[in-house]
Order: C-alpha cells, then structure tokens, then sequence
C-alpha cells in the first residue's frame, strides 16, 4: 500500500515538474500590451482604447488599458509599471510632451517597442522619437475652415461687424496646433474679406470644462458680437464653446464645428439638428488609429520597419449624413 501511495506521489511529482517549464514559457511567450492614455476617461480614449484591445486579443494578446488622468506623475508611473510587468509593446499618448524624452529611454532600456497615438512622442525640435499614429491633423483643420467658410458665405455673414469667428486652441499639445492653423488657414484662403478684427482665440487644455471657461471668457469679453462661428482643437473644446454660448443666451444664432464627431453625434441624437448650435463635426474614426496603433506596434515587435508616421484622414458630417457617413460609431 505504501509503495503504490509512493508511487502515485512521485508520479503527480513528475507531472508538476514537466507542466511548470511549459507554463513559465507560454507566459513569457506571451503578447501584453499597455495602452496609456493621458485622458483615459475621455470618450475618444475611451472608443481608441476599444479598438486597440480587441486588435490586440485578435492577436491573442493581452491589452492593459491605463487612464493617465492628465497627470505626468501617473503617465511615468504607468510606463515604468509596463516596465516592471515586461510588456510586449507599449501604445501612449502622453499628458505632456516634454516627458516625451523619458518615456522613449524607459522602454528603450528595458527593449520595449513604443508608439506615440494622437500626441507625438518628440524631442524640444519636434522631431518624432518613435513612431505616431494619428489624425492628419492641418488636413483636418482645413475641412474644418473650408466647411466654416462656406457657411459664412451662404448665410451672409462675411462684412458683418456683430458676427465673430471663435478658434479653440491648445497650443501647448503638438498635433492640435496645426489642427487650429488650417481651421485659420483654409476660412481666410475662402473668406479673404472676413474682418481680421473679429477672429479671436480661446486656448484651453482639451476638457469640455476648460474649453466651456476659456469660451466664456470671450463671449464676455466681446458683446459686440452677437452671432458666433466656433472651430475648435477637438471635441471636448467645441462642446464646451457649445455649453459657453447657450448659458450666454447666444446660441441661437451661433454656428460650432467639432472635430472627431464622438460628442457631436451625442448632440443630434439627444436634442436633434435644431436643439444645439453644433452644426457639424470633421468625423475620423479613434477605431482607425486605435487599430493603426496596434498594427504598428506588432510590426516593431516582428523587427519590421515601419513609417515614424501614420495619419487618418477626416470627413465633415452634420445632422443629416452623420448617421449614414458613421454607421456604428453613431449611436
């Protein structure tokens, strides 16, 4: 009885010792992704993210969704906790590009593949220091300021003194600057004669908080105007500037243009085309560049070369096309 007791014992013994190599090799074999965002909760992080995981788990892979909370302390704690967990790959958008530097040499030292999505990942001279993937973001701007323009035009308010044009920037975050240059750009290059005097800034940080406060400030600082045309650097801004004018009472009158769409298909879904002064949106997909961002990655971790940049492209959509030009994303 002992014997075949022992027997048993040394047998399991012997499976246990031949399971557990195998184990620790399919673990280490084993793609994990972190993706870093510096607005996790932000509905454009968010959808990217979702993207970015299931590209991810379609490669039967792990995807780590991190939310850096705008927070320079949290994004290097995030990225030395890819670091520490021996990630595959690491997909970021950082808070703040002079942590650009450190981030890059963090997951170069420990031999991480990086890419930079939306944000660049740059050096004090702009020039990339790992791969992007993103929005083509002048290109943007100009079907932003082409479609302003044109409306300007149909609805008679080029030479008026009491109509203002409102651009949002965020001239502190790289790939929003050229997003608020060619909104500029392309409605002077259609509006030649729009009134210098009467094209005026708002910068802010990216939030519908601080895009509502920076917006506001202007509305008030100008009552001479009364009708409105608002572009912005992205989303959450132009929803503020929304918010901004129809606690002034000058919503009615007004015109707002998002850009990336994901809150201002909110707008017509709630409160229909007449409801908000939002009257179309540059739509580009967060799915594109969430899994732009990731096909990337998995090229750099195959040892492949790969393009230091990856733009999408963008669509003007408004309360009548959005549905049919977005499909899913519109609900």
């Amino acid at each position: 009885m002992k014997k075949k007791v022992m027997s048993v014992v040394l047998a399991a013994a012997m499976a246990v010792s031949m399971v557990v190599p195998a184990v620790s090799a399919s673990a280490a074999d084993k793609l994990v992704v972190y993706g870093i965002y510096k607005a996790g909760d932000q509905t454009w992080f968010i959808d990217e993210g979702d993207a970015a995981k299931k590209a991810v788990e379609d490669a039967g892979g792990e995807f780590i969704y991190v939310d850096a909370k705008m927070s320079p302390e949290e994004y290097l704690k995030a990225i030395d906790n890819a670091v520490a967990n021996n990630a595959s790959g690491i997909i970021t958008c950082t808070p703040d590009q002079t942590l650009s530097q450190a981030a890059v040499d963090k997951a170069k030292d420990a031999d991480i593949p990086i890419v930079a999505c939306d944000d660049a990942l740059q050096d004090d001279a702009g020039e990339k220091l790992a791969p992007w993937v993103g929005i083509n973001a002048y290109a943007i701007g100009q079907t932003n300021g082409e479609w302003m323009a044109n409306y300007a035009k149909d609805n008679d308010l080029v030479g008026k003194d009491e109509v203002g044009l409102l651009i949002m920037t965020m001239d502190t975050v790289s790939s929003c600057v050229p997003r608020a240059e060619g909104e500029y750009d392309k409605f002077k290059e259609v509006c030649p004669d729009f009134n210098e005097d009467n094209i005026f800034y708002a910068d802010y940080d990216g939030t519908t908080d601080k895009g509502n406060t920076a917006a506001a400030a202007v509305l008030t600082a100008n009552p001479q105007i009364t009708t409105w045309m608002v572009m912005g650097a992205n989303e959450e801004g132009t929803i503020g500037a929304c918010r901004a004018l129809e606690t002034a009472g000058l919503d009615a009158n007004a015109c707002v243009v998002g850009l990336g769409a994901y809150m201002a298909k909110d707008e017509w879904n709630d409160k229909g085309a007449d409801g908000t002064c939002m009257k179309a949106a540059a739509y580009f997909s967060s799915d594109s560049v969430g899994q732009g961002s990731v096909d990337v990655l998995m090229k750099l971790i195959n040892g492949d070369d790969v393009d230091m940049e990856t733009a999408v492209d963008a669509e003007i959509v408004t309360p009548e096309n959005y549905k049919d030009v977005m499909g899913d994303a519109a609900n």
